[in-house]
């Protein structure tokens, strides 16, 4: 009984998903199409697409750690990628302009790959000028004072443990244009979507920021000992609010 009511509150969710991209997608293009500076007020109903689904769904977002996020300070986020819930709450908890990546499979769902993609940097991680091509653009952004967010396991972690090994492409980024890594905790999210199931339930996801890392200086071993550093403090932010 508890799954059926649980398939009817996942598919109220998506059809909401879904009406709601279709209200606010030419809200989110539009200002893009007119003006180079227009992905400032396209992020805002981002912003707003994203906070009414997750309202009118019942899922709250519980920010911790603003204090450490100045707003004039571009910076690298990485997270713990654990479910699909992470994509609103991305807008929702940042109280930044951002640029995520995002796996270029996502680019071909019909509507949400157009619109998403305004504002979204697509990476095929199997093609290697696919992935040099997305840092490039990354760099774009970062300086026009953008900040990006990424998530270093490079996919879902599925598993039992907390992190899956680090990919080092956001350390060594940071390395190379200075920009200050900034992690952020995201905890409850595999609760709203469990591992393994595409069933929703309402629930609370809290995320917590924790003072950016600054980048070292570049060397030999610079960009391993940053990578190993930035997932120690990321895996013991989760270990510490679970």
């Amino acid at each position: 009984m508890i799954k059926f009511f649980q398939w009817i509150y996942t598919l109220y969710s998506g059809l909401l998903f879904i009406l709601l991209m279709l209200v606010f997608g030419l809200f989110i293009i539009l200002p893009i199409l007119i003006s180079e500076r227009g992905d400032k007020i396209s992020f805002v109903f981002i912003r707003l697409w994203a906070g009414i689904w997750a309202a009118l769904s019942g899922i709250r977002f519980e920010v911790h750690g603003l204090e450490h996020i100045a707003k004039n300070t571009s910076y690298i986020y990485i997270f713990n990628h654990r479910s699909f819930i992470d994509a609103p709450m991305i807008p929702l908890c940042i109280p930044q302009e951002v640029r995520a990546i995002g796996k270029k499979e996502l680019s071909k769902i019909p509507v949400f790959g157009t619109i998403v993609g305004k504002l979204a940097v697509w990476v095929d991680r199997g093609d290697t000028e696919s992935r040099r091509l997305s840092v490039d653009r990354l760099i774009v952004f970062l300086k026009k004072g953008i900040s990006i967010v990424v998530a270093p396991e490079g996919t879902r972690n599925d598993t039992k443990d907390t992190l899956l090994p680090f990919q080092r492409g956001a350390f060594r980024l940071a390395i190379e244009t200075r920009i200050p890594i900034l992690p952020m905790a995201v905890i409850g999210a595999d609760r709203i979507m469990k591992r393994g199931s595409i069933l929703l339930r309402p629930g609370k996801v809290r995320v917590y920021f924790s003072q950016a890392m600054m980048p070292p200086e570049n060397s030999e071993t610079a960009v391993k000992d940053f990578t190993e550093k930035g997932s120690a403090r990321l895996e013991a932010m989760i270990l510490t609010h679970e």
